[in-house]
């Protein structure tokens, strides 16, 4: 009864999502989603609905779930990179147009004015209600105007003092009209420009008034015969432009293998030391002659158990120049954050005290399921403690940890928040401040998607498809060599 009593509530509860979900779609003509939606939709009732199909009901949520988070980004991320997706350039053509056309409205002698409400929707999005000299109320926002008889129902009008507050949005808002567009002159009226640039689709252009100056639409933008561009773009196809000029620009050229360098090595440095690290501590303590060895684990695990991102900014205050704790500790005077080569040593450092107790951890559990009469039979045999490591205990260790390493490397690979919170990437050359010599790819693309210079996700997209395939090869080789190496010792 409890079950049958669940799956009504659950299935009831996918009904009204998607019937939610359906109205959104429906209003933004997005047919090819209402349709992915009701096949969805009905696909999970159908599982559940009926009495067989038992493994689909086990698989559906699982399922659903990898195409919702897993194949649908990656989805985008590959069709972002393939356009110039990025400031000045996020929507459609017509849009461009609206934008600029409605950038360059200037209120004229004659310009028809109106008495201004200012007010706001559920979103907290401001909107115009006007009132024309003849008592007609229009709501303007950004899409348009549209008749209206008083204050339209989820609106709420601004009082002096909230609209005093937001008039830099209200100066920026202008609603698009047949000959320019509506702009606020203060918060109590607004009037009626006209565009002093305007398009003409006879020669695909912008042209302005009085100068006759003309930007020519190309390759996304409005380009005029000096080749300076308009500042509003459109989203187009590139093809392959994002991928090549990552070898062919040298400006992009330089920066973005000199990461790469910066983070094979950084990754590699980060798995060697703390595996290294974390192995000698495991060692150390398997020994039953060791006395206190749980409290000696506890103490080495902390690290580990401690929130990473506020650990990442102490150590930063940790090596600052002036007050941190290391220079003043060991009589220092060196300014680690502001010279490459000691912040690299200093990220590393940093990887090194955060990763060592996962390595210790799972090296302890690994040294444990080796049988001890394996190296002491290597003992009795004349080799060596150093040799029955070597030959043995390593060996059998690097077959079990193989597949952890290389994870480790694909996270550190990735390690965002290392660089980030510690170093933000610097320091920077005089000359390439998107380029820090700590950054790695992945800081590198987030300052390329959402640095203050300007946005470029298009070819942010395609350095982060450069990034899963560089890990995804490297992952293979070592995969392909780990399995190598378990035949051996299987």
């Amino acid at each position: 009864m409890f079950g049958l009593v669940a799956k009504i509530l659950l299935l009831g509860l996918v009904a009204a999502l998607a019937v939610w979900a359906a109205f959104p779609l429906i209003e933004a003509h997005a047919w090819v989603g209402l349709a992915v939606e009701a096949a969805v939709s009905a696909l999970v009732f159908y599982a559940y609905l009926t009495p067989r199909r038992l493994p689909l009901k086990y698989l559906l949520p699982g399922t659903l779930f990898l195409v919702a988070f897993q194949v649908v980004p990656v989805f985008l991320t590959m069709s972002t990179a393939f356009s110039n997706f990025g400031d000045g350039h996020r929507g459609t053509k017509q849009d461009a147009i609206t934008a600029i056309q409605t950038a360059s409205v200037v209120e004229v002698p004659g310009s028809p004015e109106y008495a201004l409400k200012v007010v706001t929707k559920g979103d907290n999005a401001i909107a115009f209600l006007l009132t024309d000299p003849a008592g007609k109320q229009f709501l303007g926002d950004a899409q348009g105007l549209k008749p209206v008889a008083g204050v339209p129902d989820g609106y709420t009008p601004l009082n002096l003092g909230e609209a005093g507050a937001r008039s830099q949005e209200i100066t920026k808002l202008a609603v698009p009209t047949a000959g320019g567009a509506i702009r606020s002159s203060g918060i109590s009226r607004a009037y009626e420009g006209r565009a002093q640039r305007t398009y003409q689709a006879g020669c695909d252009c912008v042209v302005e008034a009085g100068t006759g100056h003309r930007w020519t639409a190309h390759d996304g933008s409005f380009v005029d015969a000096a080749g300076q561009r308009l500042p509003q773009g459109w989203r187009i196809n590139v093809g392959l432009r994002n991928f090549t000029q990552v070898a062919t620009d040298s400006r992009i050229a330089r920066p973005f293998f000199r990461t790469l360098a910066w983070n094979l090595v950084f990754a590699v440095a980060s798995v060697l030391t703390t595996f290294a690290l974390g192995m000698l501590c495991a060692l150390a303590l398997h020994t039953d002659r060791l006395r206190g060895r749980t409290l000696y684990r506890m103490l080495l695990v902390l690290p580990y158990a401690m929130p990473s991102f506020a650990m990442l900014l102490v150590w930063r205050d940790m090596f600052n120049a002036d007050f941190g704790l290391i220079n003043r500790l060991f009589g220092l005077s060196v300014d680690w954050l502001g010279t490459p080569w000691s912040a690299r040593l200093a990220v590393i450092l940093v990887q090194l005290w955060l990763g060592y107790p996962y390595m210790f951890l799972v090296t302890t559990g690994a040294l444990q399921a080796i049988p001890r009469q394996m190296t002491e039979a290597a003992q009795i045999d004349g080799a060596t403690p150093w040799q029955a490591f070597r030959r043995v205990t390593l060996p059998l260790l690097l077959v079990a940890l193989a597949p952890l390493l290389i994870s480790s490397f694909a996270f550190n690979f990735n390690n965002f928040n290392a660089i980030y919170l510690t170093t933000e990437g610097g320091p920077f050359p005089a000359d390439d401040p998107t380029a820090g010599a700590t950054d790695l790819l992945i800081t590198y693309t987030y300052r390329l998607a959402f640095g203050a210079a300007g946005a470029r996700y298009g070819f942010a997209a395609a350095v982060s498809i450069y990034i899963f395939a560089i890990v995804a090869l490297i992952s293979a080789i070592s995969f392909r060599r780990t399995r190598r190496q378990e035949e051996v010792y299987a």
